[in-house]
């Protein structure tokens, strides 16, 4: 084998299965997790050039170990981002990103299509502090060009949204934020780099939840952002450095080993929910099925364009509101009611009393969460195992609709 810069670029899988580990001095194959709160200096003199940021290395493991290191080198890597800055949780993420780029008097122009918890963090907390939010309908680019206003600094969306699965055209509108001097921030959460990169699209950041798909079996909570080295590897990590939103070493690890098999997770989790969509949509008892891998959906046209596949998640809604909708989730036998997502195992949950649930009734009718609507995560298992399990529940709907 030639020189590193002779050699062809390497494979996604390769990537996500190599890079960021630096081997140590007991040459261990797999990444080691540094269990420490403190770092040793060699002199007063070494303790000092740190601090002052004259000499690199490790100073304390609230914004500075080797194996959180590890994890954000990788994900850089595979997201295509000169930095990472990884973090206790995604929410912290976003929060860390808002607080290091943004300043009372700025304002955010969002998607309407958000995690519930993202929109109480726009309206509720970061309002007390002066930064304003706006909302647009996610695909809608007309929309996002009307609503820039002078004070507007940063668009905000998830692509696909949560748990509507709605797109937007991420490089038209990396092309209209840069235009006004805005920044585009996506969250790439359901999809992650192995099925879309929002920065080789125009995106200045990336936001990731790694408790889901990253971590793959539901164990650890952590996020991250990525983008270049002055937003995020300046601003950004000061907001983690001084205000401490960090991660574990050992969710770092945790979510380090998942990135190893990301790949073929995606691709698996993409297969079983194309065809669990297909089998909903053919469903008497299922009003409507959202799904961004099928032809029905409204932005289709950009699987294939922006997305390698239509992801893990399809929400579908049934007649009869919640209580239709409690009726199907309490018949499941094998698939977990928990709101998380991005798991092994299949998940199930009631968004407009669950994810969106601390959203007012007349949000969530604006960002289209019906109480009609169930959320899946498809998971690893065997298909007809889900079908069935999602069948009981339907089963028993059209039972109670019989009996009244």
């Amino acid at each position: 084998m030639g020189e590193a810069g002779d050699r062809a670029p390497l494979g996604f899988a390769t990537r996500a299965i190599r890079t960021g580990h630096h081997r140590t001095a007991e040459a261990e194959h797999s990444e080691p997790i540094f269990a420490t709160s403190s770092y040793v200096f060699a002199s007063a003199a070494q303790a000092a050039a740190r601090f002052a940021g004259d000499d690199p290395g490790n100073i304390y493991s609230r914004f500075s170990n080797p194996t959180v290191r590890a994890f954000e080198e990788r994900l850089a890597v595979l997201e295509g981002g000169e930095s990472c800055v990884a973090t206790a949780s995604g929410m912290s993420a976003i929060l860390a990103v808002c607080l290091g780029l943004l300043q009372a008097g700025d304002r955010i122009l969002s998607s309407r299509s958000l995690f519930g918890s993202t929109t109480m963090l726009f309206n509720k907390y970061l309002a007390r502090f002066g930064i304003a939010t706006d909302y647009v309908p996610l695909s809608d680019l007309a929309a996002w060009a009307a609503a820039i206003g002078p004070r507007t600094r940063l668009l905000y969306c998830e692509t696909p949204s949560n748990p509507l699965t709605e797109m937007v055209d991420i490089r038209a509108l990396a092309d209209l934020a840069h235009a006004q001097a805005c920044l585009l921030v996506v969250d790439n959460c359901f999809c992650t780099p192995a099925l879309q990169r929002p920065l080789a699209l125009g995106a200045d950041l990336v936001i990731h939840s790694a408790t889901k798909y990253l971590d793959g079996q539901g164990r650890c909570v952590g996020g991250a952002v990525v983008g270049d080295r002055q937003r995020v590897g300046e601003e950004v990590f000061g907001v983690l450095r001084t205000a401490g939103p960090s991660l574990s070493p050992f969710n770092a690890w945790v979510f380090l080993k998942g990135l190893e098999t990301l790949s073929l997770r995606m691709d698996a989790h993409s297969r079983a929910a194309a065809a669990l969509a297909d089998w909903l949509a053919t469903h008497p008892g299922v009003t409507r099925v959202h799904y961004p891998g099928r032809p029905d959906h409204p932005q289709h046209h950009l699987v294939g364009a922006q997305m390698r596949g239509g992801g893990g998640i399809v929400s579908f809604e049934v007649a009869g509101g919640q209580a239709a909708a409690w009726c199907l989730i309490d018949a499941t036998e094998l698939i977990s009611i928990t709101a998380n997502l991005g798991d092994v195992k299949t998940t199930i949950t009631h968004p407009a009393t669950t994810t969106h649930g601390r959203l007012s009734p007349p949000e969530r009718a604006e960002a289209g969460i019906t109480d009609g609507l169930i959320r899946i995560a498809v998971g690893l298992e065997d298909l007809a195992d889900i079908q069935a399990d999602l069948a009981r529940g339907l089963e028993r709907i059209a039972a109670q609709r019989s009996a009244s």
